[in-house]
């Protein structure tokens, strides 16, 4: 077989075929004209591919993208379908508003909004510093959230709080309106309204939506999430942080409230409106239509009042919010400013029944005499003045109530001699002895319980003051002698160190109204120990009440070193005008020769007994006859 190889010849052809297919390359190159027009036609490709892409936006292909499950779309395409259903809905909050945070300033407030989240940013108090001359800020900072969650329909959960809002501020009369809108379109949209009223710290605030019926999700529930954490504003922290508290109405008038220990939560049904209240000063959310349930929380952030903090309590409300046609429909309001009763009645929502005045008769004493009184009386004198005259005016009221209990107590001690020889009489049969006591007692008109009703009648009144002078805004801030503030406690001395319980200061309102009262305390212990019958038992009982004499004043001293001065002031002032009565009393007003007479003539004159002495006595008789006889059947 002949081999095949591959000779010159055939090298040289394959030559001169290779340089004639280059030749024809190189003729049939495009010209530079050529290359122009193809790249003029391939951008005017592009240019008519993103008029078509732009087209699909503006709504040429909204109706078919709209029939289109999103899954199903390319991602190219996905944006613009969430864009046409969803609007800024479609949104995160990464993306910035070009509208600035809108700012509303009145005598009485100055707000500031956030276009993200459509929210409350800012308060300010116009009228007020705290007790470093620093503005009242009620939110500043991020301290306070307000965010409404709920789902859409395609299958996202959405918070308001990560959403930007397009805001628009106009007037209506004097009220200025902030509207804060979250859009699909012009026509469809959420808005939050904001009402901002010139001489009202109340802020009707509305959710309204309109035409989100195919947007929000039915099926899932909508929640509201409120919370704040309380600044500090006084001078004092455990004093402060006792008064701040989460309070809510219920049922159209039922007042409750949170405990202000380290945590407490509650579930609530139909809440009016539900107050952060911080000592002083209050943010408050109020709803027309009342809160069906509502999970409320109350945290406290202070764990060491030695140390200067921030913060002093985190409260958080949930609930839920019902749709009206599946739309958002809620007449709504904020309450920002101080807890004091004008203010507050301002509002016409009863919000003043969140300042604790005290519970049952206690509130009504505070709210219809003591709040007018001290409002007419600092009208007229300085505050630490009315202070003193109003005290002056409640113990002469109440001066008959210790002119009764000093009675009581001198004619038992006219009658101790005649007590003590009945006991000393009886001492082996106690039935009997309590029968010639009370029968003793009962012809003389004297008793030990007529001394304890006098003291019972005045409990409501002390316990109304003691309520009254924590929450009395009118004395924030004013003055009187070496106090600088009689809401807060008076420094005369720094201390190097805390002392528990005490604190690292020396008030001297709290000394002075535990001497005035170690001194009360001396005459009244001293007449009760003259007047108490001599019994078993009885020397330990004086022992303890002379420890009592001394164990008082000390608490009251350290207890009261850290409360509002204007409580120490009526207490100081109020035992010292308790001293002079009892005094006048009994140097000049009774006399102890003429009551002993007078018990004489009662002692000789028959006195009608009551059905429950004529009751007392048939018992007793009945005791004692039953005591013979288990006695005579012991002798058998």
């Amino acid at each position: 077989m002949e081999e095949k190889k591959l000779d010159l010849n055939s090298i040289i052809g394959f030559i001169i075929i290779f340089g004639i297919l280059l030749f024809m390359l190189w003729q049939n190159k495009p010209s530079e004209e050529e290359l122009a027009a193809q790249e003029k036609a391939k951008q005017e490709q592009i240019d008519a591919a993103k008029q078509e892409q732009n087209a699909l936006i503006e709504n040429s292909k909204t109706e078919a993208l709209a029939d289109v499950p999103l899954e199903a779309l390319p991602d190219s395409l996905k944006t613009i379908a969430l864009q046409n259903k969803f609007g800024a809905f479609a949104y995160s909050a990464s993306q910035a508003s070009t509208a600035e945070n809108p700012v509303v300033k009145t005598d009485l407030l100055t707000i500031t909004f956030d276009t993200k989240g459509g929210q409350i940013s800012e308060v300010k108090l116009n009228k007020f510093v705290n007790y470093d001359s620093i503005p009242i800020y009620l939110v500043k900072d991020k301290n306070a959230s307000f965010n409404i969650n709920f789902g859409t329909t395609d299958n996202r959960i959405l918070n308001t709080k990560d959403l930007v809002f397009q805001p628009k501020v106009t007037k209506s009369g004097e009220n200025t309106i902030v509207s804060m809108k979250l859009k699909v379109s012009e026509s469809k949209f959420l808005e939050y309204r904001y009402i901002i009223k010139p001489d009202n710290y109340l802020i009707d605030f509305t959710v309204k939506s309109q035409g989100l019926n195919d947007v929000i999700n039915s099926s899932q529930e909508v929640n509201l999430d409120w919370s704040l954490k309380a600044f500090r504003h006084d001078q004092s922290i455990a004093y402060e942080n006792r008064y701040t508290r989460l309070t809510y109405q219920q049922d159209g008038g039922n007042i409750e409230k949170l405990g202000h220990g380290d945590q407490d939560n509650e579930v609530e049904e139909d809440v009016d409106w539900l107050s952060f209240r911080q000592h002083f000063f209050s943010s408050i959310l109020t709803n027309d239509s009342a809160f069906k349930s509502i999970s409320l929380t109350s945290n406290n952030l202070v764990q060491d009042e030695e140390i200067d903090t921030v913060y002093t309590k985190l409260y958080n409300a949930k609930t839920t919010l019902a749709l009206s046609g599946n739309e958002f429909n809620e007449n709504l309001g904020f309450y920002y400013g101080p807890t004091e009763v004008k203010a507050l009645k301002k509002a016409e929502k009863g919000l003043e029944k969140s300042i604790p005045l005290g519970w049952g008769i206690f509130g009504w004493i505070n709210k219809y005499l003591f709040i007018p009184l001290f409002g007419f009386l600092s009208s007229v004198f300085p505050y630490g003045v009315a202070i003193i005259v109003m005290t002056v005016l409640i113990k002469l009221a109440m001066s008959f109530v210790q002119y009764k209990q000093y009675l009581s107590q001198m004619k038992m001690k006219v009658l101790k001699p005649e007590l003590d020889a009945i006991r000393e009489k009886y001492k082996d049969n106690k039935m009997k002895m309590q029968q010639e006591t009370m029968a003793l007692q009962n012809k003389a008109g004297a008793s030990p319980l007529a001394g304890c009703l006098p003291a019972l009648i005045q409990m409501p009144v002390f316990y109304a003051l003691f309520m009254f002078f924590p929450t009395a805004f009118a004395l924030r801030q004013k003055s009187f002698l070496w106090a600088d503030d009689l809401s807060s406690y008076d420094v005369i001395a720094e201390l190097p160190f805390h002392i528990p319980l005490y604190g690292d200061h020396v008030s001297l309102f709290p000394i002075l109204a535990a001497v005035a009262i170690f001194f009360y305390m001396k005459l009244t212990t001293g007449q009760q120990t003259m007047s108490a019958p001599t019994q078993e038992g009885m020397p330990d009982m004086q022992k303890m009440m002379k420890y009592m004499i001394y164990f008082a004043p000390i608490m009251m001293m350290i207890f009261f070193n850290q409360y509002a001065s204007g409580l120490s002031l009526y207490y100081f002032i109020s035992n010292l005008i308790s001293i002079g009565i009892l005094l006048v009393i009994k140097n000049f007003v009774l006399d102890e020769e003429k009551i002993h007479a007078k018990i004489q003539v009662k002692k000789k004159n028959p006195k009608k007994e009551s059905r429950f002495q004529k009751k007392m006595k048939e018992m007793m008789e009945q005791a004692e006859q039953q005591k013979k006889m288990q006695n005579q059947k012991g002798k058998k």
